[in-house]
């Protein structure tokens, strides 16, 4: 039987205005490091009633950022997970709440981004060694066209996706019990100009930045 698929839903106006909420970035971040949990757990988690948490958590469920478990929990218990597919952030328009959103969203994904990398560079003289060795750190300065960047940015996503699909399926096919020999693993991947429209940049600079032991 085919599995079945999930695609990233794009977030509307009216769903970047509701995520761009710290409590609900938090909650959001909590389900995706550490799988399905309830309101209960999460308010022990950010030290919070579990009347706030099932709020912004039935704030977050309404514009499908996340969902019930069906089959976990015992009686009106519920336990939410991520919805499989992720998301993407459409565009704002010219609605300037809804472009403060976006302001706001990505700045709390630059700064969760570094957390995860500091975090791990802690963790990682305790990591098992067959993590070490799957981790990787790597920075490539280009010289390349629009055209040429957004190629290589769809062309990533393609194997984002595929692997991203993969993990969805773990996670439908047994939400409360997984397997040990996966983990959670955290992808960063981003393009970005450099003083786009301002010229070439200095000569002598650092074209390529591979860390020393990594791929």
């Amino acid at each position: 039987m085919q599995s079945k698929s999930f695609s990233a839903r794009t977030l509307d106006a009216n769903a970047l205005k509701s995520f761009a909420h710290p409590l609900r970035l938090r909650i959001y971040e909590l389900l995706d490091e550490h799988g399905p949990s309830t309101a209960t757990k999460l308010a022990a988690l950010l030290g919070q009633n579990t009347g706030a948490t099932s709020y912004h958590l039935r704030e977050l469920a309404g514009h499908g950022m996340i969902e019930v478990v069906p089959g976990m929990g015992r009686g009106k218990e519920k336990y939410w997970r991520i919805t499989p597919g992720g998301f993407t952030f459409g565009e704002p328009g010219s609605d300037p709440e809804t472009a403060s959103a976006m302001e706001f969203l990505l700045d709390d994904l630059v700064r969760q981004r570094g957390a995860e990398l500091a975090r791990w560079r802690e963790e990682e003289a305790r990591a098992p060694e067959e993590w070490v060795r799957a981790s990787g750190y790597g920075r490539r300065s280009l010289r390349l066209t629009p055209e040429e960047s957004a190629a290589l940015r769809d062309e990533v996503f393609e194997v984002l996706e595929r692997y991203r699909a993969l993990s969805d399926r773990r996670e439908i096919a047994s939400p409360d019990s997984r397997d040990p020999s996966t983990g959670r693993v955290v992808i960063h991947f981003d393009v970005l100009p450099v003083r786009a429209g301002q010229g070439p940049a200095e000569e002598g600079t650092p074209q390529d930045r591979p860390q020393p032991g990594r791929p």
